[in-house]
């Protein structure tokens, strides 16, 4: 809901990640890093377990993913493909304040992307995070400020509405 036509309080992508979770399986870790690396031209950073867990068989340092972060217009670029990839609905608990998350289930619903054998069948989950103009005003080094409380928190009914307008994307009902 933006009062009037005060641009501060537009809503816009600030960051997309894209992760692909593999657990245990390190021999699925290259293909993982293969497959984001396909769709976003980037190269993504493996990610590793911070701690010991026995009973998943997970090692201290050991890689369990990859993930690539995208910013500005490919961010926006890989949301609009990755909600197309979802037929374009998502469930209303997929957001919330600032952000959406929801998972692709198989990398093949990306259109212009084919099956690679070599790749096999992974699926990935995506995270946007959403954000306002000034946000940098509590970032920046110099002249730090604060912002405040309802400038920095977007809540849900804000982000369904910029979904809905701007991406296309359908929120419905929990099945």
């Amino acid at each position: 809901m933006v009062e009037g036509n005060n641009h501060m309080r537009e809503i816009r992508v600030d960051k997309v990640v894209l992760n692909i979770g593999i657990g245990s399986n390190e021999d699925i870790a290259p293909n993982a890093r293969m497959l984001l690396e396909k769709l976003t031209g980037h190269k993504p950073v493996p990610t590793v377990s911070k701690k010991r867990e026995p009973e998943l068989k997970l090692r201290k340092g050991q890689v369990i993913g990859a993930m690539v972060t995208l910013r500005n217009k490919e961010a926006l670029d890989m949301l609009k493909r990755a909600l197309e990839a979802n037929d374009g609905a998502l469930k209303p608990s997929a957001i919330a304040n600032n952000s959406l998350s929801f998972g692709v289930s198989e990398y093949i619903y990306f259109s212009g992307v084919k099956y690679d054998p070599k790749i096999g069948m992974l699926g990935l989950n995506v995270n946007a995070s959403f954000s306002r103009m000034g946000r940098r005003v509590e970032l920046r080094k110099r002249k730090r400020s604060k912002a405040g409380l309802q400038h920095k928190s977007i809540p849900r009914e804000e982000i369904v509405q910029y979904v809905e307008k701007n991406l296309g994307a359908k929120v419905g009902a929990e099945s």
